[in-house]
């Protein structure tokens, strides 16, 4: 097992790596789009006072009950719920349902504007941000039915700087 961690190491870093440096063609970017966005709909429950994913995930439960979540508060933070360790958890959260088998928004989709109108514009700069066809709710493994993200999917995320 330990001479597979190297290459799986390996092979993550040049995934991130890959998605870290993101397209060019992609208007939508962090910095002028993503972050003002997110300070604006999420920080209250997902900004620097929240726990971090890792926090998070030692007590879900603890967190929820204090309506908070894992951080957004910075690229590197989004990035662990966008593309890896929990690939797939920001889209299954503020997706309006258009991707889901019963059709239901995420959990998140409500905060993401006042209005249905904003909330489908954030949701499609967001999508745009991501990259062309790299929405997905899959997760990094597999559970269920539902596959776990694939190098094909990984290879369409953008996310701009």
């Amino acid at each position: 097992m330990k001479k597979n961690k190297p290459h799986l190491i390996s092979s993550i870093t040049l995934a991130l790596a890959f998605v870290l440096l993101g397209n060019a063609a992609n208007a939508q970017s962090y910095r002028s789009h993503v972050q003002p966005m997110i300070k604006v709909q999420c920080a209250e429950c997902h900004g620097a006072e929240a726990p971090t994913l890792a926090e998070f995930k030692l007590n879900e439960e603890k967190y929820k009950k204090e309506k908070l979540g894992p951080r957004t508060d910075t690229y590197e933070n989004l990035l662990q719920i966008v593309v890896y360790p929990d690939s797939g958890a920001f889209m299954r959260r503020v997706d309006d349902g258009t991707h889901t088998a019963d059709k239901k928004p995420g959990n998140m989709y409500k905060h993401l504007g006042e209005n249905e109108s904003d909330r489908q514009a954030n949701l499609k700069m967001l999508q745009a941000w991501v990259g062309e066809g790299a929405w997905n709710l899959n997760r990094w493994g597999p559970k269920g039915d539902v596959p776990g993200i694939s190098k094909d999917q990984l290879d369409k995320v953008k996310v701009k700087y």
